[in-house]
């Protein structure tokens, strides 16, 4: 969410942004807020002024009662004085109940106007204007065929997707012996990855309420991701670091403490509305998953530092599992409307020949810091908004995939890389059962 002063200063800047981001359909959205905002702004200075005579008007009542004693004729001047004064009563009221009103409605607009994505971001109306960075490792095809991945789950006992069906419908899945072994394994490894980057480990509440769903995300985000509970004030997060933002809200942090970093597992849960093809079947995208995240707040200046710290360590991260992958940056029009910038972390699928995503980085700016009206108090006294970052560190049935089509042998093993090895017992490899 942006500054309403921001807006003020800078309208074509703003209606510059919603261009560039494919969303003209807001446009309407700036001149609406600013004439609300102009309407509200005399609204408060009408207000201050009557509050200002309410202190002046009280006095000369005072005076003019205790001059009655001595000259009646005061006493009707008083009455008069006494009269404005409740005038001035009844328009203070009417003016604090239309600055209240006026006040929401500007929020209301101010979720939908989109973040300032920075100059660096490619622009473009969708993720087929995403573009490539970098590739790290050499994407491989073995000269077998790669089954799908839950093809070679079932080899080893290792997934039930019917009795899954049965239990909870589609999107859930059983994951069984060496398989689900390996899904921890992941979990536990990239917990211990990040612990060993300076992070903070953390296990937060798997449900927020609604303050902290609209303080984290937008709109669209919440309608198409959060399963509410019913009859409470409560979401399933569907990832975990709205969990660990929220955990600041309404927070004023000391400059001296800053960076926070820390690094979080959940169960998430997503309704993940849409249509899905044929390879979003099995456990590619599913309602519910577990992860490992990566959350920073930090100092404004610091952000776009620690944005190419974080999605670097999902690079390091991949490769020390043998997993070629790619860095992806989103275009303007792929941009959730909190983020400033953002970039995926794709896989090399050997089976499919091409990368999927695995991961995703974004810094937030100071949108998420505005809207859970987290502040940070300097060493001069003021306060001011912090930056906060997140990135997946893990979500292990994409990346489950991934480290099972990569690591697949000719005789259907599938080799442990050496970094997971300690978490599975000190098994090198996984045998099928037949």
């Amino acid at each position: 969410m942006l500054d309403i002063r921001f807006i003020r200063e800078n309208p074509e800047a703003v209606k510059e942004n919603i261009k560039k981001k494919f969303q003209e359909e807001k446009l309407p959205l700036v001149d609406q807020v600013l004439a609300l905002d102009s309407e509200n702004r005399a609204a408060i200075t009408e207000a201050s002024e009557l509050r200002s005579q309410r202190n002046t008007l009280s006095k000369q009542v005072g005076m003019l009662m205790g001059q009655a004693k001595k000259d009646p004729y005061k006493l009707e001047e008083a009455e008069k004085v006494k009269a404005q004064v409740k005038a001035n009563a009844d328009r203070l009221a009417e003016l604090e109940k239309k600055e209240g009103e006026l006040e929401e409605k500007i929020r209301e607009i101010m979720m939908v106007i989109p973040n300032i994505i920075d100059a660096s971001v490619p622009i473009g109306p969708d993720d087929s204007c995403n573009v490539e960075v970098e590739r790290f490792g050499e994407p491989a095809v073995p000269d077998f065929e790669v089954p799908y991945h839950t093809e070679i789950m079932e080899r080893f006992g290792g997934i039930d997707l019917d009795a899954a069906g049965r239990v909870a419908g589609n999107g859930f899945y059983y994951l069984l012996g060496d398989i689900a072994r390996l899904h921890e394994a992941v979990l536990a490894y990239a917990r211990d990855f990040m612990i060993d980057k300076g992070f903070t480990y953390c296990i937060p509440p798997f449900m927020i309420r609604s303050n902290v769903v609209t303080g984290v995300m937008s709109f669209a985000e919440m309608d198409a991701m959060m399963y509410k509970i019913e009859g409470e004030d409560l979401y399933l997060i569907g990832t975990s670091e709205h969990s660990v933002i929220g955990r600041y809200i309404d927070q004023i942090l000391q400059e001296k403490d800053l960076p926070q970093t820390l690094t979080s597992y959940s169960p998430c849960f997503r309704k993940e509305k849409g249509a899905h093809g044929i390879e979003e079947r099995g456990v590619y995208r599913i309602h519910q998953f577990e992860k490992q995240e990566m959350v920073v707040v930090c100092r404004p200046e610091e952000s776009m530092d620690w944005y190419e710290k974080m999605w670097r360590f999902s690079v390091e991260l991949f490769r020390s599992m043998d997993i070629p992958v790619r860095q992806l940056e989103c275009c303007s029009g792929d941009l959730a409307d909190l983020k400033v910038k953002s970039c995926d972390i794709e896989a090399w699928s050997p089976r499919q020949k091409k990368y999927f995503e695995v991961c995703s980085c974004s810094n937030m700016g100071d949108a998420q810091a505005r809207r859970l009206k987290l502040r940070v108090k300097g060493g001069d006294g003021k306060t001011y908004l912090p930056h906060t970052l997140n990135n997946t560190v893990a979500a292990p049935p994409r990346m489950l995939i991934a480290l099972l089509e990569n690591n697949l042998q000719a005789d259907g093993s599938v080799r442990i890389p050496k970094a997971l090895q300690p978490y599975m017992g000190g098994k090198t490899v996984i045998l099928p059962k037949e």
